[in-house]
């Protein structure tokens, strides 16, 4: 056998040399695993590959490139605000059920422990509320027509730090004690209401404060409301004039409708139109 027509050439470098498995510069080809939820998303048809054939561009992206961001919305943000009354917390019906058996007890004549006291039941439930819990209770008791409680109860609010007058609270326990014809409460609360500092501008609770004084026939105190609505720096509008012309008109207090007018014509000129075109959607 002739070994000389046998060529022998080792290679110079090492055989895996030529891979160069050192050069970070070298694209490998990546395996990338589609995970189930991908696959889940692909079938709704986000991300899908199926109109980026064939090859692309270094730098470009495709749909399966893109992401997809999703959020979760707090749902404690959905709850809606303490409504008047209504929405109420386990303390707060809890207080009431106790200031109702105290109240009970003591209307009665009753004798009762020293925990079932109407004070006790002030100190030891009601002032450790949160301020909607306690608003929550005064509206509540007021619905159900419990106007002597909650008359007690505005008390113990008015003592609070929060507390801020607000025409609206008083017209709306005066309309109660108004409909049981407690008006020697009205009379003590309005003159109350007159003392108060930091009284809020809100016209449309002095119109509902006047509208529900003309209903009781409290003429008196509805002119006293008026003219302190005015003092406040809170302007009377067209249906706080409508409430008292159409209300002294009917009562037959010719005077006092007199001045009404006179203020009215300082406001809206010598016509009162606003009161003529009422009359024409009466009729």
């Amino acid at each position: 056998m002739n070994w000389s027509a046998i060529k022998t050439t080792l290679p110079t470098t090492p055989f895996f040399a030529s891979f160069n498995l050192w050069d970070t510069n070298r694209q490998l080809p990546k395996i990338r695993h589609t995970r189930p939820w991908e696959k889940q998303m692909l079938s709704l048809g986000f991300g899908s590959s199926s109109n980026n054939k064939g090859t692309r561009k270094r730098g470009t992206t495709t749909s399966t490139d893109s992401c997809i961001r999703i959020t979760m919305k707090d749902r404690s943000k959905n709850r809606k605000p303490l409504q008047r009354g209504r929405n109420l917390s386990i303390e707060a019906i809890q207080t009431i059920q106790a200031l109702k058996r105290a109240a009970a007890a003591a209307a009665q004549d009753r004798p009762c422990s020293e925990s079932l006291s109407l004070d006790v039941v002030f100190s030891s439930k009601f002032t450790r509320l949160l301020k909607l819990d306690m608003m929550a209770v005064l509206h509540e008791l007021l619905r159900q027509n419990e106007c002597l409680l909650a008359l007690k109860v505005f008390k113990v609010v008015q003592n609070e730090h929060w507390y801020k007058p607000q025409i609206s609270l008083y017209g709306e326990i005066i309309s109660v004690l108004g409909s049981n014809e407690l008006y020697e409460k009205v009379d003590l609360l309005f003159t109350e209401l007159k003392t108060e500092t930091g009284m809020e501008h809100d016209i449309e609770g002095f119109n509902v404060l006047l509208e529900n004084l003309m209903s009781f026939d409290m003429i008196e105190l509805a002119m006293e409301c008026f003219f302190l609505m005015k003092s406040l720096g809170c302007e009377p509008d067209k249906s706080s004039f409508r409430i008292l012309i159409n209300g002294l008109e009917s009562k037959g207090e010719t005077g006092l409708l007199a001045i009404v007018r006179q203020e009215a014509e300082k406001y809206y000129g010598e016509h009162l139109a606003f009161l003529e075109k009422e009359e024409l959607v009466g009729s």
